[in-house]
């Protein structure tokens, strides 16, 4: 007869397998939490302010909305010039064969950021003629640095020919002979010659070249707002993080898990490490600050695809079918304006007279692809704009949420197409798409405006869609199951017929039931 002897298990594996439970265990409550309810009520969301605002609170917060972008406008309307100009007039005697012409720059610091040489012919032609040509001329450049001991330095070791195209009608177009994204010497020589020119069918009065730079006061103003709203940015969101803490991530709404991706891509918008710009002679701060931009605006054309379409998905919302087509479309926006960015700086650092929308044929094709997805993403937005309107417009939960996100990013919109037409005109879609856009800057109100009008606008939707100071609270009593007949009809007394005075009422009600089932018990 065999002894039943007790199986003895290795300490070890005991250990081994209590550690795995846990981590089943663990993985269990996460995505539980994560996931939404697969019966998702809107009254399960965690409550938003945008439930408790009256009309007259509505009216308020779009008022300190304009005042604050408003402010930002007179302090930038009252503020330096963006760029600092400084005019050489080149005398030509059109008798003798033209002479390479040599310019110096002024003395430069960081504070200039970046420097262009630009040319304008001016021909000695009657006032009357209003024939306009084009002609293509060879642009020959060296360019030399000076050092603060005196020393020079050719740039690269070579001689940059260009071919330009010089259009000319009343006057002729400008044109850049040279850009430098950053600056390494405190001073510069350029060696420009021209050939073609005595093709032009009128002759040359005189040619005018100008150095602009980046105003240095200009630098001081936008380093201290850029701070300003880095903090600002900065106490926003914690402020938010904090409003959300005691509620499951899964019971976020859908415009509250934007906001705290959409809160920290604001922070690097801002940009944190902008002043580096001013501490290192490098290319690398500058490519940061456009990527840190890049990647905020499309996040933010990301989240109103989601938001109108989100707000009607309820429960889960697959990958494959709800995110990836959003994601491919906003994608491809913003890899082609990086790769434009990258294109351009990369190009510039072997040769600063590059510019790729005259020396390669590639930029048209470019541009076309960019105005076409922008078009798809316009048309895929309204669509989702007007389905939801259509058929949320009876839900007062949701009807509320759509009609104030979508005032204000209409306003914000319009806002900014007349930012862009006041300072780019009718020309906005022209072929003056990249490094000449700095050039057109007239005042610190364009640079402000822009900022504020993004920095106000996420500040406006992180308050209304932050829960309340007794959010909590009445979020527990509709969980419980004493009101059950509140969870029920919960539209109904929220929002009734009238819903501008009956959040106090609600709350009154819920609080004075609350304190009857109490006593009976």
């Amino acid at each position: 007869m065999e002894a039943d002897y007790p199986a003895f298990e290795n300490p070890l594996c005991g250990e081994l397998k209590r550690f795995c439970r846990g981590l089943r265990e663990a993985y269990r409550e996460l995505r539980e939490d994560l996931t939404p309810y697969k019966d998702d009520r809107y009254y399960r969301l965690a409550p938003m302010r945008l439930y408790t605002l009256s009309k007259r609170h509505f009216v308020l917060v779009f008022v300190v909305f304009f005042i604050c972008f408003g402010l930002t406008v007179f302090i930038g309307i009252a503020g330096p010039n963006v760029i600092e100009s400084s005019a050489v007039i080149a005398k030509v005697n059109n008798n003798l064969k033209m002479r390479p012409f040599k310019l110096k720059s002024n003395p430069l610091s960081t504070y200039n950021q970046q420097l262009w040489l630009t040319c304008m012919v001016q021909l000695d032609q009657p006032d009357v003629t209003e024939s306009s040509f084009k002609l293509n001329v060879t642009m020959t450049v060296k360019l030399r640095g000076v050092e603060e001991n005196g020393s020079s330095s050719f740039i690269n070791n070579q001689v940059h020919n260009r071919m330009r195209t010089l259009s000319c009608a009343q006057k002729c177009a400008e044109i850049i002979v040279v850009h430098l994204g950053y600056l390494n010497y405190t001073q510069y020589e350029v060696i420009v010659d021209f050939e073609g020119l005595n093709k032009l069918p009128f002759p040359i009065k005189n040619v005018n070249f100008t150095w602009k730079t980046y105003n240095p006061s200009f630098s001081q103003v936008e380093i201290w707002f850029r701070f300003v709203f880095v903090v600002l940015t900065f106490l926003v969101t914690c402020l938010f993080a904090h409003s959300l803490r005691k509620f499951s991530m899964r019971d976020w709404g859908i415009e509250q898990k934007w906001m705290s991706i959409l809160l920290p891509l604001l922070l690097l918008y801002n940009d944190p490490f902008f002043p580096l710009s001013f501490l290192v002679n490098s290319w690398f701060p500058g490519m940061l600050d456009d990527l840190f931009q890049s990647v905020f605006l499309c996040a933010l054309l990301l989240f109103w695809l989601c938001v109108y379409h989100g707000i009607r998905v309820q429960g889960e919302r697959k990958c494959l079918t709800f995110y990836f087509p959003k994601f491919f479309i906003v994608g491809l926006l913003w890899l082609s304006c990086v790769t434009l960015g990258i294109w351009q700086t990369v190009n510039e650092l072997h040769d600063p007279t590059y510019q790729y929308r005259v020396d390669t044929g590639n930029f048209q094709g470019m541009k076309i692809f960019f105005l076409m997805v922008a078009t798809v993403y316009i048309l895929y937005l309204l669509f989702l704009i007007v389905r939801a309107c259509s058929e949320l417009r009876n839900m007062p939960y949701v009807d509320l949420r759509l009609k104030f996100l979508t005032a204000l990013t209409f306003v914000v919109l319009v806002i900014s197409i007349v930012i862009l037409y006041l300072r780019f005109g009718s020309q906005v879609l022209q072929d003056n798409f990249v490094a000449e856009l700095s050039t057109h800057y007239q005042n610190s109100a364009e640079f402000l405006s822009f900022y504020g009008l993004l920095n106000f606008y996420l500040y406006t939707l992180a308050f209304v869609y932050s829960p309340s100071k007794n959010a909590l609270y009445e979020s527990q009593l509709k969980d419980n199951p004493a009101f059950s007949m509140l969870n029920d009809s919960d539209d109904d007394v929220i929002y009734g017929s009238d819903y501008e005075e009956m959040p106090l009422q609600n709350g009154q009600a819920i609080r004075a039931k609350y304190k009857e089932e109490s006593d009976s018990d």
